[in-house]
């Protein structure tokens, strides 16, 4: 990127890497949980549809705070993983990715279970009647018709990760080269004199690429729709 500063491309390198694994990492447990919450009722649901979207609703100070205290390295968790497998999250990029993931997770759930809930049951029916398994009837029927949500909910939640301050900053603080992420370098220049040109170019970078990823989510789901409907 020769037309950047080096602390510019240090940034948007660091953005992407913790936006794609948030994304990446939290894929999984978002197609699952938004599976259960749409087709399954069992006690404690409304609690857990509460705490997977109690991040939308809390500061994501208290977000950032909370990972630090679960998986600092005295937290119980991170304690676990520094003991039993060399792990540290705290003050790594690592850490960066799991906390723009927590707070992009119910974007990315709400998006799939809403799709899922316009699923026409009867498709499936029909499959499992033709003698295809549970599995086969998700990922040959169910999958293609929620895909447009799928990928709705993965670059809205892209998008969420690359903007994320609060909790990053209380989580893993801000590491130049490490955890310095866009949101942070950002903020950081605004605090040093004679840095606002620089904040300024930083923000129409940020800008562009969340309008950039929203327009990608956009192409991406009306072309899947219309190769459903063709």
């Amino acid at each position: 990127m020769p037309f950047l500063t080096p602390v510019e491309s240090e940034a948007i390198r660091l953005s992407l890497l913790v936006s794609c694994w948030a994304v990446a990492g939290s894929l999984p447990l978002g197609l699952g949980c938004a599976w259960l919450l749409a087709r399954r009722q069992f006690p404690g649901k409304l609690l857990i549809d509460g705490i997977i979207h109690l991040p939308l609703v809390l500061p994501p100070v208290v977000v950032g705070y909370a990972l630090l205290v679960l998986l600092g390295r005295r937290g119980p968790l991170g304690a676990a993983l520094y003991d039993w497998f060399g792990i540290t999250v705290a003050f790594t990029w690592k850490g960066a990715a799991i906390a723009s993931a927590v707070i992009a997770f119910p974007l990315m759930v709400r998006s799939i279970r809403l799709s899922l809930e316009g699923v026409d049951r009867r498709l499936e029916q029909a499959a499992r009647t033709l003698g295809c398994g549970p599995l086969e009837t998700f990922f040959t029927v169910t999958l293609p018709l929620i895909l447009p949500g799928v990928l709705t909910g993965t670059v809205l939640a892209f998008a969420r990760s690359l903007s994320e301050f609060g909790a990053t900053i209380t989580f893993v603080s801000s590491i130049p080269g490490e955890t310095r992420t866009l949101p942070l370098a950002l903020y950081t220049l605004t605090q040093v004199p004679g840095g606002d040109a620089a904040a300024f170019r930083l923000c129409v970078i940020s800008v562009v690429l969340a309008f950039a990823a929203l327009l990608i989510a956009e192409w991406l789901a009306r072309r899947v729709a219309a190769r459903l409907g063709s």
